[in-house]
């Protein structure tokens, strides 16, 4: 087994741009592009209803002005230059969250649940190779969204901890040798590397849970850190042209926030599917013949 991983280092650092054209070409055959769509699709009817959950549960323990604060930070990674926006609608919903009754409850439950029953179900065709050998139980693929979303929850409040801790530091500074030193500009630092410490991380653990199989930490973390660079890489390219040169309001009018989300979340999607594509594609290695077609997925 480890020379076959060693045999896997090696082909990947001697010929990089063949094994990016091989995981690209079955990108392209198990139908990325497709796949990633109902996934966004499914994400943008599932992050409202996630906030609010998170909202709720945690305004219980964190003051609502700093978790909202907080959750800003957070979707700026998620939904690059419509964060205030979703977080103006999360303040104004919770300000009638009396009417909050529990069929509303179950049911932005179940909406928050779809986009990772669709991302498994996306995982699964890009791992067909792994769901030939082994199926997951459906109680457990019942049960993962609803872990995931209490895993999200947890990483919600380090998060505002974390942020609402480096703000202080970073408003106090410090006093070296009687001259005031601001440590805002640290301070922002630090919350960047953590937060993109901690994108590899929900990525890493994305494929460690989502594909069905017994994945190896050194092969998500690959995965993890390739969806990571890229869409560090394409979210900064969508605020600047999303702030520059989109004309997208004056297309869509009233439905800009909607579009521009869907449209951030596509990419994302597309981003972390590729990542998934990469460890399969590292996976497969050596087990079918070289320059084997890949067959498509053929619809209808």
């Amino acid at each position: 087994m480890h020379s076959i991983i060693d045999e896997h280092a090696l082909y990947v650092v001697k010929h990089p741009g063949r094994f990016a054209l091989d995981t690209l070409k079955a990108f392209r055959a198990n139908q990325g592009l497709l796949l990633a769509g109902a996934v966004a699709y499914y994400a943008l009817l599932s992050i409202v209803p996630l906030m609010i959950l998170i909202v709720i549960a945690l305004s219980r323990i964190v003051p609502q002005h700093v978790l909202l604060a907080a959750l800003g930070h957070l979707l700026q990674w998620l939904v690059p230059g419509q964060s205030n926006a979703l977080v103006r609608e999360l303040a104004n919903f919770l300000e009638h969250r009396a009417v909050i009754g529990w069929v509303l409850f179950i049911t932005m439950l179940f909406f928050s649940s779809l986009a990772f029953t669709v991302l498994e179900n996306a995982m699964s065709l890009i791992f067909v190779h792994r769901v030939a050998i082994r199926r997951r139980h459906f109680l457990l693929s019942a049960v993962l969204p609803y872990c995931y979303i209490l895993f999200l929850g947890v990483g919600a409040l380090v998060v505002t901890l974390v942020s609402s801790g480096l703000d202080v530091v970073g408003a106090e500074g410090l006093d070296v040798f009687g001259t005031h030193v601001s440590l805002q500009g640290l301070s922002r630092v630090v919350l960047y590397l953590l937060g993109l410490a901690g994108e590899i991380f929900v990525l890493t653990s994305i494929y460690m849970v989502m594909p069905v199989g017994q994945p190896t930490l050194r092969h998500a973390l690959f995965g993890g850190v390739v969806a990571a660079a890229l869409w560090e890489i394409t979210r900064h390219v969508l605020v600047w042209y999303f702030a520059t040169l989109s004309q997208v309001s004056v297309v869509y009018g009233s439905l800009t926030m909607a579009i521009v989300i869907l449209f951030s979340l596509e990419w994302l999607a597309t981003l972390l599917l590729f990542g998934a594509q990469v460890i399969a594609q590292y996976e497969r290695f050596g087990l079918e013949p070289a320059g084997a077609p890949k067959q498509p997925i053929k619809t209808g």
